[in-house]
């Protein structure tokens, strides 16, 4: 069977050219004998790996030497309860603006374990815009501020970086780490889980600033302490040895395609096709405020339950599959991470058009 377009938010497509040569190295890597799957975590071959691994990430990233990238496990939702439990500590609250789906995921989470403040929240427009810094304020005493710079579930992303003083700023990048470029030093903490832009489920990146590790609750375990995994290098455990090793890859493959830069050009034009198309559409209703729409993950809808569902089942037929809405919103979501070619944008247009042109009368 031919390779579908895959529009899933996560998991989602990988480039073709790393799965190929993950496949050509998987029972045996580099003459070794054996699959990176099957080497020990504490072998010399395997280190060699990760630390390739964490090379190339603070090279592509431009990670200063005053923060450490771990390679830890549990999604960014494990992230949720690990960052007030490292952060909190003798702070009455933390801030968090609430823009979507996972962001007020994080803000119910960090609750339990200390005061929590909705410094933002976009409920009420149905997180269909990000405000203006002048909209909201930090509280100078925050522990930290969280924000979701991209929303994957409504399809709208920051288009700034908020300004937060001395108060470290905290942000979930699952869904675009990696499309842009990012100006690290300005994070106390960036995470992202990996299977959207950095490789398959089951590994959780977490750039974190070094003077904020040592102040975890005593309840914190240990898995969930940056200190300790910075200590041993995200091996307080074993880790997520096959997803490092996918980074890698997917890591020599953003290198080879002209780095971050690059990636937020290509990522750009994709998602102004969509977004081109879907304006100048009777039928196509974009989801979100123009200035505050996502390169990620493009959310529209037909006006009609029934009609979303025909465009995704004719979709399906056409080899453009996993288009359904969030269960919360409904409607149709497009999300086109690093991994998808514009071939596969122009071959939703294409239909988009076609199938315009027989319901859109």
């Amino acid at each position: 069977m031919q390779r579908v377009f895959n529009f899933s938010p996560g998991p989602s497509m990988l480039p073709l050219e790393v799965l190929r040569r993950a496949a050509a190295e998987l029972e045996n890597y580099n003459n070794t004998g054996m699959s990176v799957m099957e080497m020990s975590h504490r072998s010399k071959d395997y280190l060699k790996v990760y630390e390739e691994a964490e090379a190339k990430l603070c090279r592509v990233m431009g990670i200063p030497d005053t923060h450490k990238a771990l390679f830890l496990q549990g999604g960014a939702t494990l992230q949720f309860a690990s960052i007030p439990m490292n952060l909190m500590g003798s702070h009455k609250s933390a801030d968090y603006a609430v823009t979507g789906f996972f962001s007020n995921k994080a803000y119910v989470e960090g609750k339990k374990y200390g005061g929590a403040r909705i410094a933002l929240s976009t409920k009420d427009s149905d997180y269909t815009i990000i405000p203006l810094q002048s909209a909201y304020s930090v509280d100078t005493d925050a522990a930290y501020f969280h924000y979701c710079h991209n929303n994957t579930v409504f399809g709208t992303r920051w288009p700034y970086t908020p300004d937060t003083g001395k108060v470290p700023l905290v942000c979930d990048m699952s869904s675009s780490i990696l499309s842009e470029p990012v100006d690290v030093s300005k994070f106390g903490i960036i995470y992202a889980g990996a299977q959207k832009n950095m490789g398959p489920a089951g590994l959780t990146v977490v750039i974190i600033r070094r003077d904020l590790t040592g102040n975890a609750m005593p309840l914190t375990p240990s898995v969930m302490d940056y200190a300790a995994q910075t200590q041993n290098d995200s091996m307080i455990n074993t880790p997520a040895t096959y997803g490092i090793y996918l980074l890698s890859l997917v890591l020599d493959w953003v290198e080879k395609q002209g780095g971050l830069a690059a990636m937020q050009k290509y990522n750009r034009r994709k998602a102004d096709m969509l977004y081109s198309l879907i304006d100048d559409s009777n039928l196509y209703r974009a989801s979100v405020a123009t200035d505050s729409r996502s390169m990620m993950n493009v959310t529209f809808n037909l006006g009609n339950v029934e009609l979303d569902k025909e465009f995704v089942t004719q979709a399906a037929k056409r080899g453009l599959v996993s288009l359904a809405g969030h269960r919360a919103t409904g409607g149709i979501r497009a999300s086109i991470y690093n991994a998808m070619p514009v071939e596969g944008i122009k071959t939703l247009c294409d239909f988009m058009k076609e199938f315009e042109f027989e319901y859109g009368k």
